[in-house]
C-alpha cells in the first residue's frame, strides 16, 4: 500500500483517505465505502475508470482491520461508531451531494449511518453486502467469531502469510474470481504487525450483532433517496436472493424501489471482478438520478 494517502481529523477518529479525480468536476461526487480487511485499494480500479469520466471518487481508509493508523480505545469502535465516522467524513468534505457505494462489511456499516442520518447523501450504490441478521455470512461468521479473542487473532492472521491458506475460503477464497497475491498479503499486514490494530479489530469484531443489523435494516424503509443495487452473479456469500430480498427494503423516491442489476463473473468483491460494469452502472446512475 502507498505510504503518500494524506489523513484528515475528525472527530470520532484519524483516518487516511485517497481520491480520484479532477477537484473542479462538475459531476456528481462519488464516495466508497469498503468492508473489513481491505482498505482504498477494493475500489481503486472502479474509482480510476471513473475519474477517467470526470467523477471526483473519495475512498476513505476506515478502520476496519486494514487501517494503519489506530482509532484508538477512546472511540465507538463499533458498527454504528464506524458509521458515524464515515457521516462525518462526508460533512468534512462535503459530500452531501455525492453517490455512496458500499460494498461487504461497509454495506452494514452505511446502514447504521442511514440510521442516524437518512439522508447524509444523495444517492446510494449497494454491491454484495451484509443485510438482515447476515452479519458476516459463513464461513466469516464463525472465522471472526475466533479472531474476537486475543489469543487466537494473532496466529490467524499471520497464518495469512501462507497464500494457499489466504486465497482459500478462510481468506479470499470466496471474495473474488482473481486474487491477486500482492494486495491480498498486505491487506493482513497492519493486523499482523501492530497490536492497536488488532485492538481495534478485536472490539470492531465484539461489537458485532446480527439482531442490531436485522433491526437496522428493516428501518432502511424510511430512506427514500435513488438506490441502485449492483450484485455480482456468482457471489456465494451474499446470495442474488439475499440481494434482492434487501433491495426490495427500499422505497426509492415516488415509490418507484431500487432496481437490482446483476454482474455476471463476479463475487462479493464485484469491484476487483468487474470494474468496467461496476463503473458503468455507477456513472450512469449517478449522473441519471442527478437530473431529477
Amino acid at each position: 500500500m502507498a505510504n503518500t494517502l494524506p489523513t484528515v481529523e475528525l472527530p470520532s477518529g484519524v483516518i487516511e483517505y485517497a481520491t480520484y479525480g479532477p477537484e473542479d468536476s462538475a459531476l456528481p461526487p462519488i464516495v466508497f465505502m469498503h468492508g473489513a480487511v481491505v482498505d482504498h485499494r477494493l475500489w481503486e480500479p472502479v474509482a480510476e475508470l471513473l475519474a477517467e469520466r470526470g467523477h471526483r471518487c473519495h475512498v476513505p481508509l476506515m478502520p476496519l482491520g486494514s487501517h494503519r493508523i489506530p482509532w484508538g480505545p477512546d472511540a465507538d469502535r463499533s458498527p454504528r461508531g464506524a458509521g458515524r465516522l464515515l457521516r462525518e467524513f462526508v460533512g468534512h468534505f462535503d459530500l452531501s451531494s455525492a453517490t455512496l457505494v458500499a460494498n461487504d462489511t461497509g454495506g452494514a456499516v452505511t446502514q447504521f449511518a442511514l440510521d442516524e442520518d437518512p439522508r447524509f447523501v444523495s444517492r446510494l450504490v449497494f454491491t454484495n453486502c451484509d443485510a438482515f441478521d447476515l452479519f458476516p455470512p459463513q464461513p466469516f461468521r464463525l472465522y471472526f467469531a475466533l479472531m474476537r479473542h486475543r489469543l487466537l487473532l494473532r496466529p490467524l492472521v499471520e497464518a495469512m502469510r501462507l497464500k494457499t491458506l489466504r486465497h482459500s475460503p478462510l481468506g479470499v477464497g470466496l471474495l473474488l474470481n482473481d486474487p491477486d497475491p500482492e494486495l491480498t498479503g498486505s491487506v493482513f499486514a497492519p493486523l499482523q504487525n501492530d497490536v492497536r490494530i488488532r485492538e481495534d479489530f478485536i472490539a470492531f469484531l465484539r461489537k458485532i450483532n446480527p439482531a442490531e443489523l436485522a433491526a437496522v435494516t428493516a428501518r432502511m424503509s424510511r430512506v427514500d433517496l435513488p438506490v441502485r443495487f449492483v450484485w455480482g452473479h456468482d457471489d456465494r456469500c451474499f446470495t442474488l436472493d439475499h440481494g434482492r430480498r434487501f433491495a426490495e427494503v427500499f422505497p426509492g423516491p415516488d415509490g418507484e424501489g431500487a432496481r437490482f442489476v446483476e454482474i455476471p463473473d463476479a463475487r462479493t468483491f464485484v469491484s476487483l471482478d468487474q470494474p468496467q460494469a461496476v463503473a458503468s452502472e455507477i456513472a450512469a446512475f449517478a449522473t441519471e438520478a442527478s437530473k431529477r
